[in-house]
């Protein structure tokens, strides 16, 4: 069954090996020049294991155990102000770093906009919104999944959330963190990886306009980390079900490179409830990461593909984590920087790359995370 197949948040599905082929020939122009551009620009910041991949060396015999999978992650994902003009060619919207996230087995990013023509503004200070373009830009880029478990989803009312998830229905695209009701919000997109079954679960913790935005059993909305006993029933729910469960959560302060005690709270709770990994996003910059026990945490992506030009920090990348099975056996950021015109992330290379790799690193001092997994 086909990625295309999925209608609704929280469908299981198995992974389509050839679910690059549809996007292959409009990327095929670029290719070659893309290749130049990132083969240099990948730098290991994270926790690798203190020895190869067993079919790293050449003559070892072929590997009968799990086979290796590779997730890509990355930030907030806009297509409004400087960026608009992107959805004018849905096939490059996301420029070289495609080359990167089409690497991976399962890639995802925060789309963080209402989907939508239609709605009115809610009573807040940013409304963002994009035409059904959007998701074909998605595909495109090689992204699998996405979270609409953010403080942009309802921008443009209940009217605009439905949109949104109907026009991810109609153009395959999973989406995660929000439902016409508590029960999809709450529910993971599960896909089958050679022979690994994996969850991701969204999650919002920004307090603005979360009382009326929250999903109930009744009624639209997103899925809030806030209501903690339906969030850990979900991550639980979905450790049931898959051999590994990644939690995507839009949290944080903004302008803060260092998690605050919500986070961390929220963290250590989906860690005890079954996550294998939990990956944020909303600060417009890049935060630590690092080990809750055996859990991986990555407490933010920054920005990605990006609207305007932010006087915080235009550093990005894409977070890889190699599993073999279930087991997290290596971590990286692709360093990249979000270009002053276009809003789309260029991958670097040199000591640009250098610059942002060495600044990575030295976010976790104050993440209280381990450079090591331990227990379990």
């Amino acid at each position: 069954m086909g990625r295309r197949d999925w209608p609704y948040p929280g469908r299981v599905t198995s992974h389509a090996q050839t679910r690059r082929s549809a996007t292959a020939r409009t990327r095929a122009a670029i290719a070659a020049a893309l290749l130049v551009v990132l083969v240099p620009g990948c730098s290991s910041v994270s926790w690798t294991p203190g020895h190869g991949s067993p079919a790293a060396s050449a003559g070892v015999p072929e590997q009968t155990g799990p086979a290796e999978i590779t997730l890509a992650f990355a930030g907030d994902v806009h297509f409004s102000g400087r960026n608009e003009a992107l959805l004018d060619d849905p096939a490059t919207a996301f420029g070289p770093v495609t080359e990167v996230l089409s690497a991976a087995d399962v890639a995802m990013v925060n789309l963080e906009s209402a989907v939508t023509t239609r709605g009115t503004e809610e009573p807040k200070r940013f409304h963002f919104r994009a035409p059904e373009a959007a998701y074909a830009a998605v595909l495109a880029a090689g992204v699998d999944v996405v979270s609409i478990g953010n403080n942009h989803a309802l921008d443009y009312g209940r009217v605009g959330l439905a949109d949104t998830i109907q026009f991810a229905a109609a153009a395959g695209v999973p989406a995660v963190g929000a439902g016409s009701n508590a029960a999809e919000a709450y529910r993971p997109w599960i896909t089958t990886v050679k022979g690994t079954r994996i969850a991701f679960l969204g999650f919002s913790q920004i307090a603005e306009l979360a009382s009326s935005w929250a999903a109930k059993d009744d009624k639209a909305g997103i899925a809030m980390a806030m209501d903690t006993a339906r969030a850990t029933a979900a991550v639980r729910a979905a450790k049931a079900e898959a051999d590994v469960v990644v939690v995507y959560v839009h949290w944080g302060y903004e302008g803060q490179q260092c998690p605050n005690g919500e986070q961390k709270r929220f963290a250590k709770v989906v860690a005890d409830a079954g996550a294998t990994m939990v990956v944020g996003t909303h600060s417009h910059l890049l935060l630590g990461d690092g080990w809750l026990g055996s859990t991986f945490v990555q407490y933010g992506l920054g920005n990605f593909v990006w609207w305007r030009n932010d006087a915080w920090s235009n550093d990005t990348g894409v977070l890889q984590v190699t599993l073999l099975g279930n087991k997290i056996t290596k971590t990286e950021l692709v360093p990249a920087l979000i270009d002053r015109k276009t809003g789309q992330p260029i991958p670097t290379s040199g000591s640009e790359s250098d610059r942002i790799s060495k600044k990575y690193a030295g976010l976790r001092k104050c993440t209280g995370l381990a450079s090591e997994p331990s227990g379990g």
